[in-house]
């Protein structure tokens, strides 16, 4: 899946695209000369997961799946997702009995959802796989332009997914607690306030919001990132 740091650094004028461990690697070390405060976050959050999955309808449905349920919830309907279909395309998924949903284990509205993605991606109204040429604002728009997609999903999707190097899900909540951590904040900010923060770590934001994950999953001894 992951190409050589000379490929993956496809240039759209200063945008970066992210797709191995050397890209986190430049990433961090552009963000430690942006912020000097991060440097103390970094030593100790320790290694940056890189958590890319494969670009496509696959991997924004399984972002859908594992939303707003547990891991081990989420793996077990991934699972069963995935055996009714060895590759999981849009065109696999619209073919599945009007009931499938229910046997998956998926929620309605997420079952709908994911029906309205497969049409339009099957009709060729929705291009996933090619959201990484376009500039972030405009990828954003073109997923939250679906119903039941909001900016988080779009966000974390073209971040882990598509490679976008410049996102930053304000709107997380661990992001927030992290940084309020990091910073020794008063209170948690919230999704504007900690945006206005992010904007110094452009072109990384992406990288940013893996080193606050980091950071704050050692905090908390536990995995706090959205993908696996």
């Amino acid at each position: 899946m992951l190409s050589s740091a000379t490929d993956s650094r496809r240039s759209r004028g200063s945008m970066q695209i992210i797709r191995n461990d050397a890209d986190v690697r430049q990433g961090l070390e552009q963000l430690l000369l942006l912020d000097p405060r991060l440097v103390p976050v970094a030593e100790h959050a320790g290694p940056i997961p890189l958590r890319l999955r494969e670009r496509g309808f696959e991997g924004l449905a399984h972002i859908i799946v594992s939303q707003m349920v547990s891991r081990a919830s989420a793996n077990a309907i991934w699972r069963r997702m995935v055996q009714a279909n060895e590759v999981l395309t849009p065109e696999a998924y619209l073919l599945l009995h009007p009931e499938a949903w229910r046997e998956f284990g998926l929620s309605r509205a997420k079952a709908d959802t994911l029906s309205r993605i497969a049409g339009a991606a099957a009709a060729g109204e929705l291009d996933l796989e090619g959201l990484s040429e376009m500039p972030a604002g405009q990828a954003l728009a073109a997923l939250t332009a679906l119903k039941g997609v909001g900016p988080w999903t779009a966000e974390v999707y073209l971040m882990f997914c598509e490679g976008h190097a410049d996102i930053f899900p304000a709107g997380d909540v661990a992001l927030q607690n992290a940084v309020a951590a990091a910073f020794g904040l008063a209170q948690r900010p919230t999704a504007k306030e900690l945006a206005v923060l992010a904007e110094i770590w452009s072109p990384w934001r992406s990288v940013a919001s893996r080193l606050f994950w980091a950071y704050y999953a050692v905090k908390l001894g536990r995995g706090v990132l959205p993908v696996d």
